[in-house]
């Protein structure tokens, strides 16, 4: 049976009390610190494929480098990548920030957009990077969805999907809007530190007398 909205926010609310003792995202850390998005973008875009500590470390170094759009295209790809290096596919990233910051200067007049679809049209950008800016840059709701939202929306049986869009849909649906905004970074926080994609830690997990388990085949 699909999960009631009061067993959706129990859960919500059980992981909210317990995170506390997991890291935040490094995504947003630099959300939290800067309420800037243009850092949100550029962070979101080199996490792609990328474990969090590059991420944050990476984001250090090029926001020392260039903090705006302007600076940003003012340096060469080849700097750019050479700075975020080791993240995954960098030299790939580079070449889209620079493309990024072209744009938001010369049909945005070098603000980071608001609305999801001008931020969709942004090259390199994708469903989960645009909510992201939507939710932690301009702090407005939307609902982000990676593979640790994914996998664990499913596992819990809040939604029935199959694709990472299928499930931000669905969560438009059956998701209390006041969770919106914090849903992501608290499932992934969750996914990294107990509800992993093999044999999770249901032992110690916050919400385990909730949870159906669906699609776990070991776990400890």
């Amino acid at each position: 049976m699909p999960r009631t909205t009061s067993e959706i926010s129990r859960i919500v609310r059980s992981l909210q009390r317990t995170r506390v003792r997991w890291h935040p995202t490094s995504v947003a850390q630099i959300a939290e610190r800067s309420r800037d998005p243009f850092r949100v973008l550029v962070s979101c875009l080199i996490s792609l494929r990328t474990k969090d500590e590059v991420t944050a470390e990476a984001s250090a170094r090029l926001f020392r480098l260039a903090a705006t759009p302007q600076a940003m295209l003012a340096l060469p790809a080849s700097r750019i990548a050479r700075t975020i290096y080791p993240a995954g596919f960098y030299r790939t990233k580079a070449r889209t920030i620079r493309e990024i910051c072209r744009s938001l200067l010369g049909e945005h007049g070098g603000r980071v957009p608001e609305d999801l679809d001008a931020l969709l049209r942004l090259k390199g950008v994708g469903r989960k990077t645009a909510n992201l800016v939507v939710t932690m840059g301009h702090g407005k709701p939307g609902i982000c969805v990676d593979t640790h939202v994914h996998r664990i929306s499913n596992r819990l049986g809040i939604v029935k999907t199959r694709t990472p869009e299928q499930t931000e849909f669905a969560l438009r649906q059956t998701l209390p809007g006041r969770f919106w905004i914090p849903y992501n970074d608290l499932l992934v926080s969750f996914g990294q530190n107990v509800c992993k994609p093999i044999s999770p830690l249901c032992g110690t997990c916050p919400v385990q007398t909730l949870c159906p388990r669906l699609g776990v085949a070991r776990h400890r």
